[in-house]
């Protein structure tokens, strides 16, 4: 079991930047893929970012590709979601979710992970 715990939301004015943390509790959180979700009002959740376990192989929504990163740190039992280029559209609520899985693979769908930390708010002004 991991609990997962989100920081680093915030407001920003749009070109600018943010580094959001996902901190994981739990021993064995280098066996698990991470991913980054984000949810804006009246919408439905929508990928962003999902790393592998080992952070060998990462893959990115079109809508942030070239401007999020998405970075593991196993030591540290953290996720990272570094965003630069901040547009207005990037506003949401921001997740991050685990799923244990050990394969290299990532995974792209909300129903493929089975532990979600509560959310973050970053809100892009214009």
């Amino acid at each position: 079991q991991v609990q997962l715990v989100e920081s680093g939301g915030g407001l920003v004015q749009a070109g600018g930047s943010l580094r959001l943390s996902c901190a994981a509790s739990g021993r064995t959180f280098s066996s698990y893929a991470m991913g980054w979700f984000r949810q804006a009002p009246g919408k439905e959740r929508e990928f962003v970012a999902a790393i592998s376990w080992s952070g060998g192989s990462t893959h990115y929504a079109d809508s942030v590709k070239a401007r999020f990163t998405i970075a593991k740190d196993n030591a540290k039992n953290t996720v990272f979601l570094q965003m630069n280029s901040l547009k207005p559209e990037d506003t949401a609520v921001y997740y991050c979710a685990a799923r244990q899985d050990n394969s290299g693979s990532y995974y792209l769908q909300t129903r493929s992970y089975d532990h979600w930390g509560q959310g973050t708010q970053v809100t892009v002004s214009s």
